[in-house]
Parts: structure tokens; sequence; C-alpha cells
């Protein structure tokens, strides 16, 4: 058996089929002749036994299989990057699995090596957020699940997260079946969908049940923004975050003062602010005040919090807050936000403004991009997506004359393994064990996809990529897969690429071409009460439950007198009415010719004098006290 070894730094990975012994490559060839429906090799292969851990080479042959030599893969020579750590081994994939991680294994023959000598192999990446064939805002995304896909596998990106957002009022079941309709036929990486919630009932709640329990979905998104579309009020997010916890779901937000916005557009608009730097300044930082207020909600309903596309300095801090007091809270920065900012909203060009017209915006100060960074490298933002939502030029100019009117959206979903790369591992932020984090492996552990997906060990899918960290390139929209036709990185130069994408054990991404089957990508079903989210928060809640028991107080029941509420008062003032008094009734003598105060009390110009010296209320008891001070002074003693 013979392989290609790279003896120079090039950025392509060499691979070949090695021809089979003499003898085992003449049968095959009497067999071909002979016999088509044959398998093309009998062999012992290395299997792992069932119950093998995950990450344990097994080097022994132990059973029998027929298999062909198409769906092997051994990538040879590189660095296995996890996000635990790294280490020199080979890799071999059969049937879409990883069978062995190791140096020196027995491999069947016929097996198609890839050379990635002084190259990383890594898991795949997993974008949490992506929105493709949207509609929305009058028109449809550019991207659909079949260029998506395609340009996040040309990125490096094995597994997309997607979002379902049902119409006010429509059905998520519904919903649910047209995401799955529009994406199963076109996908070419595997996917996986979060639910958005964007109406509160009682069918609501039933169909998050549905959705958890029969189709795989463990996540539900709210949008404290886009009112009379989208957003939800404050009780009905705490109903949402409620009923997640009871599912063992993730609760998902979109954090952004929505009815403030809202008036700041019209403020925005009878200033003459049109163009789209209106969309940053009526979208103040501040306003970013409801990442605090979500964060609130969940810690009130005991709920987990994954906050997406965290583009400010102040929702990043609220969330590291949170996190540092212990609450189950995770921050999504994405590749926008990593990568530029907000500036490019003043550019002279229109065309070059709009396409950054995204929700949240980007924020003007350079500094916001490292400084996100810097939490994700300290562990206080976990995950990094796109929310990848691409609109072409045409399309954003239906906000010409009024910045409310562009469709909210960017891309990146090529892009983000690159840009953070470049931004986070070549400045020295992240290293690449923190890179593979941020990327794959804790988007994987969230949203329990762990560890099939976001590692590379014995038992996980073979979707992995092999990276090498100084290939470069300057990313354009002229070159990029994406079907929009604007990047918001144009020009930026990217050192640490892709080089070869392998998708269930098939290379689909080699020597900057793509060999990708529309439709071969696969719906993965996320099962919730996710151990990584919800074993300590089971724990916490055992051991609160237990608090409140203990500082329970055993008292006597009350038996005394309780206020009669049988003549509430009515039009009265509070302020003067008596308080915890029940109101006297005044008795009907035949003098008294006018109504009772609205209070209840005697009217004060109806005359009580009778001859008789008798008074209406002398039934009643009067205080017997002597008033020492009288209003004014005593009336007497000495001066």
């Amino acid at each position: 058996m013979t392989t290609v070894t790279n003896s120079t730094s090039s950025s392509k990975a060499k691979i070949v089929i090695p021809a089979a012994d003499s003898k085992s490559n003449s049968t095959s060839t009497r067999k071909e002749t002979s016999d088509k429906t044959k398998p093309e090799f009998i062999v012992r292969t290395n299997y792992p036994e069932s119950n093998a851990p995950l990450g344990v080479s097994v080097s022994k042959f132990n059973r029998n299989h027929i298999v062909s030599s198409q769906h092997r893969l051994l990538i040879k020579g590189g660095h296995v990057v996890n996000d635990d750590g790294t280490s020199l081994a080979d890799v071999f994939i059969e049937e879409g699995i990883i069978k062995q991680v190791g140096l020196n294994l027995i491999i069947p023959g016929g097996t198609k090596t890839i050379d990635a000598t002084g190259k990383l192999v890594m898991p795949g990446g997993i974008d949490t957020h992506t929105h493709l064939e949207l509609h929305f805002m009058g028109t449809r995304t550019a991207d659909d699940f079949y260029t998506g896909t395609k340009a996040a596998i040309a990125g490096g990106t094995t597994t997309i997260l997607d979002f379902v957002i049902p119409k006010k009022e429509q059905s998520l079941i519904e919903a649910f079946n047209q995401w799955r309709e529009r994406a199963d036929t076109k996908v070419c990486c595997d996917y996986g969908l979060h639910v958005a919630i964007t109406s509160w009932n009682e069918q609501v709640g039933k169909d998050m049940e549905i959705l958890t329990k029969e189709k795989g979905v463990n996540s539900f998104k709210v949008f404290m923004a886009y009112p009379g579309t989208f957003m939800l009020a404050d009780d009905e997010i705490y109903q949402v975050f409620k009923k997640c916890r009871e599912l063992g779901a993730i609760a998902m937000v979109h954090a952004e003062n929505g009815s403030v916005i809202k008036e700041l557009e019209k403020e925005m608009s009878t200033l003459g602010v049109t163009g789209p730097e209106g969309h940053l300044l009526s979208r103040p930082e501040k306003a970013t005040e409801a990442t605090n207020r979500a964060i609130t909600i969940a810690e009130q309903t005991r709920c987990p919090l994954y906050v997406v596309h965290v583009m400010s300095k102040t929702a990043a801090d609220k969330i590291q807050e949170a996190r540092l007091k212990g609450q189950i809270v995770f921050g999504e920065p994405i590749a926008a936000s990593l990568g530029t900012d907000g500036s490019q909203y003043f550019h002279k060009c229109w065309q070059h403004a709009a396409a950054h017209v995204m929700s949240p915006p980007l924020r003007d100060d350079a500094t916001t991009a490292p400084y996100l960074m810097d939490l994700l490298a300290n562990g206080s933002l976990s995950t990094t997506g796109t929310d990848h939502c691409t609109f072409n030029v045409n399309q954003k100019a239906l906000g010409k004359d009024d910045f409310r009117k562009i469709p909210n959206g960017v891309n990146g979903i090529e892009d983000r393994l690159a840009v953070i790369w470049t931004k986070g591992v070549e400045t020295g932020k992240l290293d690449m064990n923190q890179f593979v984090a941020v990327t794959s492996t804790n988007a994987a552990r969230i949203f329990n996809l762990y560890p099939k997906k976001g590692r590379i060990a014995v038992g996980s899918d073979a979707d992995c990529l092999i990276w090498d960290p100084q290939a470069t390139k300057m990313i354009s929209a002229s070159s990029h897969h994406q079907a929009c036709d604007f990047n918001i990185f144009e020009g930026l130069h990217c050192r640490g690429l892709p080089i070869v994408t392998i998708v269930a054990g098939k290379v689909v991404y080699e020597n900057e071409q793509l060999n990708v089957s529309q439709g071969s990508g696969k719906y993965l079903e996320t099962i919730c009460f996710t151990d990584y989210v919800y074993q300590k928060l089971n724990k916490r809640e055992q051991i609160q439950e237990q608090s409140f028991k203990q500082r329970r107080i055993e008292r006597e029941p009350y038996t005394g007198d309780v206020i009669s509420t049988n003549h509430p008062v009515t039009n009265g003032d509070a302020k003067t009415s008596p308080k915890n008094q029940p109101i006297p009734e005044i008795p009907a003598a035949g003098f008294h010719n006018r109504p009772a105060t609205r209070a209840g009390g005697r009217n004060l110009f109806d005359s009580s004098f009778t001859l008789s010296g008798e008074q209406w209320d002398d039934g009643n008891l009067r205080k017997t006290t002597r008033v020492q001070q009288p209003p004014g002074g005593q009336s007497k003693g000495l001066w």
C-alpha cells in the first residue's frame, strides 16, 4: 500500500486510493470479471465493539464485514484537534462513522487515503443560527436550503440549526412541517430546527409539547422586538420560559426593546433621517436592556436561556454577570459582530450601508468585536453563529427611501470559521482548542448533539474538516458560494482555511471544488433535558425545594374577627374613607330628608335637631377619652 506524502507546505491535502497487494488485487480482478454483483472487497475489518467508549481506538479485527471501498476513508498524518486537546493521530472512517483514531492503525485494503501531514483535523463547524428560505419583510432570502448548506460546506460548516418562524397565530406544527418540506429535499448537510414562538395561548403550549416529544425540537425562541409581528409581552415570555422548563427545552431570545425602538424610529423619520444610519441611531445600545429583562425572567422561571446574536458590550456584560452568579445563560456572538462593525452604516454608498442592516445592529464602536472575542476566550460567551439571512441589493432597495423597510439580514454561513480563526486565533485571543469549542463542540453540547457532532472520536459522525492554518484568501462576493450579491466581509484577508470538508464520510469539498448532493443531509432530532444544561438545573431545583420547605413556618390558624365586605365603598375617596371599618347604617328618621354622602355618612346639610334633644346616633358608643392637647393648644393655663 502506498501513500503520497506532502513534503511542502502546500494548502492542498493529497488524496490517493492505495493499491492492494498483488494477491488481493488479482483476486478482486477475477471477481469483477466473473460476477459484477459481488462486492469490491471482502475483508476482515477492525470495527470497535458496540460498547467501546467514544475516543478509544479499537485496533483489533473482531468480525467480518463486507463493504465497498467508496465508503472507507483514512485521514493520515494530521493533528487531531478537539476542544479538550490536540494529538497526532490518523482517523479511519467507514460508512459515515469514525471507526478508529490513533497511530499504526490496521485498516482494510483499498481504503482511500488523505494525506493531512502538517494540517489540522477538526470536527465540522456547527452554525447555531441561520435563516434559509425565510419569507421576511415582503420578500424571501436569497439563499435557500441548497445554496445555503452548499456555501456552509465550502466554509467548513457541516451542521446548521435553522429557525422555524410561524406567522402570527399560525400553528407551530404547521410551520414546522413547512420548514421540513423546504429543507429535506435540498440540504447538503445535516440540520436541526429551533422553533420561534410568535404568540401565546394554551394551544401553543400543547404544540410545544408535541414538538419536543414527537418532532425532535429542544429549543424555542421568543422575540422582544418586531412589535405587531413576532414580539411577545413580558408576561407571555414568562409563560413560554415556564413551559420550556417544564419540557426540558432551552429558551432562546432576541433581546431588544421593541416598543422603545418603534418610537425612536418615528423620531428618526421626523428628523428626516431615512438612510441606513437611521437603523443604528434608532437602536441605541441601551435598548439592549432587554437582555437583562430576559435573564431576569429566565431566573424566575428557573429556565436555561440562550441569547442569540450578541452584538454589543452591554448585552455581553449582562450575560457575563449572570454566568458569574451561576445562572445557566449562554451567549452567541455571530461572525458579523466579530468581524466588522457599525461604522459601515455611515458609508457614502447607500448600497454598501444597506447591506449591513440587521437587528440588533452592528455597533459603531470599533472595540466591540475584540471585546466579544475576549469573552469567547474566557468562557463568558459560549458559541458562534451567523444569523445568515441574505438579501440581494434589489431586495434591500425596498427601503431605499425609508430605513425601516430595508430587509434585515447579512451573510456569514460560508465565512464564519475563517473570520473567527483570523480575528481570534491569529490575534492570540483563542487557541485552536478554543476555536473548536466555540465553532462546534459547545453548540453540540448545548443542543444535545454531542458526541455524534462536535468531536473527532470513535463512534462520532464523520463530519470533519482538514484545516490549513497557513492557507490564505481574500473574501469577495465575486468568489463566494452564497447566493447573495454582496459580502459584508468584502476585502478581508483571512489566514487559516478549510481545505477539505467531509460530510457523512464523503469528501464534499476539496481543491476549492464542491461535490455535494442536493437532499443528502438529514434532519437531526434534538432531545430535551440535555445533561450539559439540565444536570445542574435539576440539582439546584432539588436544593431550592428543600430550602423552601425548611423555611416554611408552622403557625396556629387565625381565629379572630374578619371584617365584612358586604358594604364596599363606592365612588369614595380612598384617602378619606374609613379603613377597615364597616360603614354605619343611618336610621330612617322622619326628619332626614337628604341622601347620605357618597362615602356613606350623614349629609351635614341635613339637620338632626329635635325638640326632645335626641340625636340619630345616640345608640352608638362614644369615646370618652379626654383630649389633653386639643388643636390650637389649651384654653387655660399659665402663659
